[in-house]
């Protein structure tokens, strides 16, 4: 027998899928929109107190809305950095040493275990912040939490991430 929270999930993809995808089609394009509309739904899953969101509704909207704004940023990033018509084997690779790959890696290896050590707001936050390029009021908002809170656990990440590069 599933239990309540499956089946209020279900229920509630059932009602707002049709709306959700009309507004990803219309603001990132067909081709992206079903990949963003499950992320909308897997990150309301995730939420430890989506049970207690007043207007269940509304949330996906706005977790939809933050989704599409993440995607343009990065759609503008991109464009930033990759001219469309460059061939990848067109790009040439600079020669690496394997003493330096294996110290880039051991570094990278080093960081990732800092951050996943992180206390679990801390670490949200610090994702939001590094990985989504998310404004501190962003953050806030999104974590329900101040400002001041976000740039504390910015500051404890940081301060982690440092001395396990040390």
């Amino acid at each position: 027998m599933p239990d309540p929270r499956t089946h209020r999930f279900r229920e509630l993809f059932r009602r707002n899928k049709r709306v959700l995808l009309d507004y990803f089609k219309r603001r990132v394009g067909p081709e992206n929109a079903s990949d963003l509309l499950q992320e909308t739904f897997v990150r309301a899953i995730r939420r430890e107190d989506f049970d207690t969101i007043a207007d269940p509704p509304a949330f996906l909207k706005q977790i939809a809305i933050n989704l599409s704004r993440d995607f343009a940023r990065r759609r503008e990033s991109e464009a930033k950095y990759f001219t469309p018509g460059d061939a990848p084997e067109d790009v040439a690779e600079p020669a690496v040493e394997p003493d330096a790959l294996y110290e880039t890696e051991e570094l990278a290896r080093r960081l990732l275990e800092a951050i996943e050590a992180l206390p679990p707001k801390c670490r949200q936050a610090f994702v939001m912040r590094r990985f989504e390029d998310l404004s501190h009021e962003e953050i806030a908002a999104r974590m329900r939490i101040s400002r001041n809170m976000v740039e504390k656990h910015l500051r404890l990440a940081m301060e982690r991430c440092r001395a396990a590069l040390d």
